[in-house]
């Protein structure tokens, strides 16, 4: 049996989290539904007003390979822990592995990433870090 596997995200702006998601994980932006130029144009068919345009966002791996990332609006900000999070891994060994992961790190910082702490244990490497909204994920 086949199983495909999609990680939703709540957010209060899901274009603007799902563009810094496709920055942390090398995604793009899921294209609209055949026969529509813009995602616009497939929510208005579908009888969307305007202001619920935002609603939304999903964003895919270009290679095929990863979970589609699922991003949706909703009323209430994030207020706990999350119980699950994302570990975005980076290339390398040893040393250049570090400066790979600090590398990614500033990057997604000046997306709008919030660094919690670094963590060197058991000889492995890695950043704990908040998105634009709060969720908490790790670069490794």
């Amino acid at each position: 049996m086949a199983r495909t596997v999609q990680i939703t995200f709540d957010a209060a702006d899901p274009r603007a989290l799902a563009a810094f998601w496709c920055e942390a994980l090398g995604y793009v932006a899921q294209p609209p539904p055949d026969g529509f130029d813009d995602w616009e144009a497939a929510m208005a068919s579908w009888g969307m007003s305007p202001d619920r345009f935002n609603a939304f966002a999903a964003i895919v791996d270009p290679d095929g390979v990863g979970p589609r990332i699922f991003v949706q609006q909703v009323p209430e900000g994030k207020t706990a822990k999350n119980r699950m999070h994302i570990d975005v891994g980076v290339d390398g060994q040893g040393d250049e592995r570090v400066r790979n992961v600090r590398s990614h790190t500033q990057h997604l910082v000046s997306l709008g990433a919030t660094v919690l702490q670094e963590m060197d244990e058991d000889g492995e490497f890695w950043i704990v870090l908040q998105d634009p909204e709060g969720n908490e994920f790790c670069v490794q």
